[in-house]
């Protein structure tokens, strides 16, 4: 009989102080990286938004995440969940953490209770959307629509993002990674979701790399460098993010669900 490779495994909620709140993504660590069709289908079997992979390579690790579907280029909920695990469960003693991945150097470090995230920002250009993202989403046309790799839409109110009910079959057909619906907040500065059944992910709960494209424009239209965000999907996120200008400070909680071994 063929022998089983065993992989530790950890599950964090991440964006959030309590479990069963904000994101849930799975956490590998591994002593060297394993095939890209065998981290597919661990993430696929996850069946969670995220399952991120990490190789401590000298000073730094290497980090890739993977969708059920497809790899991603940045994952923010699940670069916490990973920074929590070392920092948690697995003993690292520095204070700052340096992630090699497709998107550059990422440096999550210690601040008080919280972890905070350096990421690259990604400022949005306006555009005229196709009236198909509009339909899915059950919207009228607005000319407050962005494109990066993601479409922003920007609607007047709270309420107007709480209230949408997408149709995400037809939203797959929407050319864009994920789909952001923002607006100014009640109770924070703004709140928003992420859509994303491109990938696999209908709605994600909590999205940090969206945040990368939030920030910079709430600090522009707001006149504010440091803000609080929700992210109002069923789970709930909540996050403090800070526009430094090239970079954005993305700052948040995770609390450790489930430690565990996997054999493939």
């Amino acid at each position: 009989m063929e022998s089983l490779m065993k992989i530790k495994m950890f599950q964090a909620d991440a964006f959030t102080e309590s479990l069963f709140g904000g994101n849930p993504a799975a956490v590998c660590p591994l002593r060297e990286w394993i095939s890209d069709d065998l981290m597919q289908n661990i993430a696929k079997e996850n069946n969670l938004s995220e399952t991120a992979f990490f190789v401590r390579e000298g000073d730094v690790f290497g980090l890739r995440w993977f969708t059920p579907a497809a790899e991603v280029d940045l994952c923010g909920h699940a670069t916490l969940a990973t920074a929590h695990i070392l920092f948690d469960e697995l003993g690292y003693e520095k204070e700052e953490i340096n992630f090699e991945t497709k998107s550059g150097r990422l440096v999550v470090k210690k601040d008080g209770d919280h972890l905070l995230m350096d990421f690259p920002s990604d400022a949005m250009s306006q555009v005229e959307a196709p009236p198909i993202l509009f339909q899915a989403l059950g919207i009228r046309p607005t000319s407050h629509t962005f494109k990066s790799d993601d479409y922003m839409v920007v609607l007047n109110s709270e309420k107007d993002v709480a209230n949408l009910q997408p149709d995400f079959r037809m939203l797959k057909e929407v050319n864009a990674r994920g789909i952001i619906v923002t607006a100014p907040g009640n109770e924070v500065d703004f709140v928003s979701r992420f859509f994303a059944p491109q990938v696999g992910i209908d709605e994600d709960p909590v999205t940090g790399s969206a945040h990368t494209k939030l920030t910079p424009y709430w600090s522009e239209r707001l006149g504010k460098k440091e803000m609080k965000a929700h992210q109002i999907s069923e789970r709930v996120g909540t996050l403090m993010v800070r526009d430094m200008g090239e970079r954005v400070e993305i700052i948040g909680k995770a609390v450790t669900y489930l430690k565990g071994e996997i054999e493939v």
